[in-house]
């Protein structure tokens, strides 16, 4: 699916924008429970570095595979603080992105995409890369193209204008970091 940038760039807005908006407990825009964000105070820090929140506010549906705290914790603190920190925010961003996926992915329109794709779905991130997804025993496991993957542990975390979010156990990559 081929996306012109500023339709890519106001739909990955929107979809952070979102997830900051939660973070704002005068107007939260996320349909489930606010305790669900706990594990994501990281993710909503990256997101309000980059100030993407902004440019998404009338695009979607979205899926986003958040990593938890945990998963931010496994790829590396200093990194993702660094990233956070850092006066140019491309590569952030870039991180961002490679965790969105336009439309609205349940677990369940998941599932059917591998059953038509014999085992494995291929998803095209808002940036442009491709996320394999396969199941491991009852899980759905997404693999980067560096060969990282990630469990969705908790599914289907409906949003406003019909997003999803899936929490992950650990951060996909675009490219090495």
């Amino acid at each position: 699916m081929n996306i012109p940038a500023t339709k890519f760039l106001l739909g990955l807005c929107l979809a952070f924008s979102i997830c900051s908006t939660a973070q704002n407990t005068s107007d939260n825009s996320l349909s489930y429970p606010a305790d669900k964000l706990d594990n994501h105070k990281i993710l909503l820090s990256a997101v309000n570095a980059t100030e993407l929140g902004a440019l998404l506010e009338k695009s979607g549906p979205f899926t986003i595979f958040a990593p938890s705290d945990a998963a931010f914790a496994k790829f590396s603190n200093n990194k993702i603080n660094e990233l956070i920190n850092a006066k140019d925010k491309s590569a952030l961003k870039s991180l961002l992105t490679y965790h969105i996926v336009a439309g609205q992915l349940t677990a369940s329109r998941i599932l059917r995409a591998m059953s038509r794709g014999n085992g494995t779905a291929s998803f095209t991130t808002v940036q442009g890369k491709k996320l394999q997804a396969h199941l491991d025993g009852y899980d759905i496991v997404l693999t980067d193209p560096v060969g990282n993957t990630a469990r969705i542990t908790t599914a289907d975390l409906n949003m406003e204008n019909n997003g999803v979010v899936h929490e992950i156990d650990s951060v996909i990559l675009p490219a090495q970091m």
